[in-house]
């Protein structure tokens, strides 16, 4: 029972879902009663200054800062702060998810869960013309996005919360989400790359992690009240952290790489557990190391940020509906599952790592399913992928209607005869 609990989500899975969903929905119903009035709201100028935001046309030297920008490029740095933070710990601690053995097939599914999607978006793409290839080739990373939040959702829905499929699942969703961060950082930068401008991000989190984490225990070394350690988490807490992230977020801006992941580097500098409950466990609240207090201390401002990140993105007409609408969709809903399942049964069966006891090859498939619901990270994509326009829109809309394979993963739990395991 004490297990069980372990591993339980927090609610902040589930609550993010219904605020990111309600601004989303919100955005739709706008743009497509009034789309002049909705670009105008996202693009209106909330700050003129020379040096963040979007360079003002023909005012040299000048940038505007809009709600858009504020939301994509700066609030939701926070939100791939909480996800790299449980990658890194998933990764770095010693009980960690995606660590050893028991995380090889979760993380060779996730390589087919990518190079499934990408190769149907491209294979699909090509069939239809050079012209067409041209046109869409840069949105191949949009599907392969998996949601974290509505995918574990609809995982319950389909498995029940005790089915080491959910398990299994989150480890997926967030192995794919910190390949997603390096795609965003390699392949789409925001402007022309400046790498010098890493040297401040690098130097930001190199020295916030010497003088307070390194240099405190080492002054600590052979003591057991830890006095240095205890004054700086005490009088200290996350204070120098913010300074550092705000500085490495500024080396990600200038550099050309995308701003939303300008936090990640300081959120390797901050002291963390020596242990890991899992992935968004429930139970690490009750951790008492900075990184987890910082964790829940961003919970619920990042699920307002969600709500203004579905209002600021999710605004789509109808009718902007198009080829890269189908080819975003069709390698979500196709490649998602069939990437999955076929590496998933080679890690399983002729590499011989197994599946997690009483999970079958056919829960594989039916995982699958509903790690193709792409919305938030698949959004995010979009947007930077392809400028605004209509080939931009197109794409969000297969991003949103990826939702729909919730309801293949429902029918096709029932086909494949899921057992729910509460």
């Amino acid at each position: 029972m004490a297990r069980r609990r372990a591993y339980r989500v927090w609610n902040f899975i589930q609550e993010y879902s219904l605020l990111l969903i309600s601004g989303a929905l919100i955005a739709l119903v706008w743009a497509n009663l009034d789309a002049a009035s909705y670009h105008h709201f996202i693009e209106t100028p909330l700050w003129e200054n020379p040096w963040i935001g979007v360079v003002e046309e023909g005012r040299e030297g000048m940038r505007v800062l809009t709600l858009h920008f504020l939301v994509n490029d700066i609030l939701m740095a926070f939100f791939f702060a909480i996800a790299a933070k449980e990658v890194w710990e998933a990764i770095i601690l010693k009980n960690g998810a995606l660590r050893g053995r028991k995380a090889m097939t979760p993380l060779i599914a996730t390589a087919g869960g990518m190079l499934g999607p990408v190769s149907v978006y491209l294979g699909l793409a090509a069939l239809m013309g050079w012209e067409t290839f041209q046109a869409v080739h840069r949105g191949w990373a949009i599907p392969t996005a998996t949601d974290i939040a509505f995918a574990y959702l609809v995982g319950r829905m389909v498995f029940g919360a005790a089915h080491p499929a959910i398990r299994f699942l989150l480890l997926l969703a967030i192995a794919d989400d910190a390949a997603g961060l390096i795609i965003l950082a390699i392949f789409y930068p925001t402007g022309e790359v400046n790498p010098e401008w890493l040297l401040l991000s690098v130097a930001a989190a190199g020295l916030v992690w010497l003088l307070f984490n390194e240099l405190p225990i080492r002054l600590d070394r052979g003591r057991e009240s830890r006095p240095v350690s205890s004054w700086v988490h005490r009088h200290l807490k996350w204070y120098p952290y913010a300074i550092a992230g705000a500085l490495s977020w500024y080396g990600f801006y200038r550099a050309g790489l995308h701003p939303a992941l300008g936090l990640i580097p300081v959120v390797l500098a901050v002291p963390h557990a020596d242990r890991s409950f899992g992935i968004f466990a429930a139970a690490e609240e009750h951790l008492r190391d900075l990184l987890n207090q910082i964790e829940h201390m961003l919970k619920t401002p990042v699920e307002a940020i969600l709500f203004f990140f579905g209002l600021a993105n999710a605004g789509v007409v109808f009718s902007a509906i198009g080829v890269p609408t189908w080819l975003v969709l069709a390698g979500l809903v196709v490649g998602k599952p069939f990437g999955i399942f076929l590496f998933g049964w080679l890690a399983a069966g002729p590499m011989r790592l197994g599946l997690p006891k009483g999970m079958r090859m056919s829960d594989l498939f039916v995982l699958g399913c509903v790690a193709a619901i792409g919305f938030t990270v698949a959004l995010f994509v979009a947007a930077v992928a392809f400028p605004p326009g209509a080939v931009q829109d197109a794409a969000k809309m297969g991003a949103l209607f990826s939702f729909g394979a919730s309801v293949i993963a429902l029918i096709v739990g029932k086909l494949f005869r899921v057992q729910k395991q509460t």
